[in-house]
């Protein structure tokens, strides 16, 4: 089977499917991941107020986000976002915003929905009994959520969080549907460039799962230490 396996063309191949490929998906993850859960964190809170005005609102663009193939909405956003940018700035045309914006606006948007599923999780383990004590202390609800119960939650939510963010980082390739050069595109491109689709595809499999599977192995640490400090 692998008799004309060309490992040659994966080594030549190395410089740019790293230097161009991954460092998109990584700067893409990191940035996705950073948006995400600050505003899933304030999308959790909306839901959590008890407030209506608040609470309906987020609630109704989670489940919206959550109900919607990812896909679809990487081309909603493609061709959406610059009409609203023309809207938002009034300019006389549509505001073109490049390819790499689009996808971390719709990453973001999107991951945002699961992250606030998972901080609301977090939040609501925090025992109620501290919230009382910090309101018994005189401490308003901002204080309260950032200093008791955030913090807390963030620890007890963090190998989940990075969970997510391996899903996350196995999404970005999906960005290859708007001919963006991530690491599935780059290798994608020597492929279809070089005829080897067998050995660029099998390569770009095995990177994604190395990092995964590493990934993985830092999250079940964490949950053994998170188990260990409760």
């Amino acid at each position: 089977m692998f008799s004309n396996f060309d490992f040659d063309v994966i080594i030549r191949s190395l410089p740019y499917l790293f230097r161009d490929g991954m460092t998109f998906t990584l700067t893409l993850t990191a940035l996705a991941t950073t948006g995400g859960i600050t505003l899933g964190t304030l999308l959790a809170l909306m839901r959590l107020s008890g407030i209506s005005a608040l609470s309906l609102p987020a609630a109704g663009y989670i489940n919206l986000m959550r109900s919607v193939p990812f896909v679809l909405m990487i081309f909603w956003f493609y061709f959406l976002v610059p009409y609203i940018g023309q809207w938002i700035t009034g300019a006389s045309r549509p505001v073109q915003v490049g390819a790499f914006v689009s996808s971390l606006i719709t990453f973001t948007l999107f991951e945002a929905a699961f992250f606030a599923e998972i901080m609301r999780a977090g939040i609501q383990s925090i025992p109620r009994g501290q919230v009382a004590a910090a309101q018994a202390l005189g401490m308003t609800y901002p204080q309260t959520m950032g200093y008791i119960v955030l913090p807390q939650a963030f620890r007890n939510m963090l190998p989940v969080l990075l969970t997510q963010t391996i899903i996350l980082f196995q999404d970005t390739s999906l960005v290859y549907v708007l001919s963006i050069t991530d690491f599935l595109g780059a290798a994608s491109k020597v492929a279809q460039r070089d005829g080897r689709l067998v050995e660029m595809y099998l390569f770009a499999a095995v990177v994604y799962f190395a990092i995964s599977f590493a990934a993985s192995q830092l999250v079940r640490m964490l949950q053994r230490r998170v188990a260990i400090i409760r």
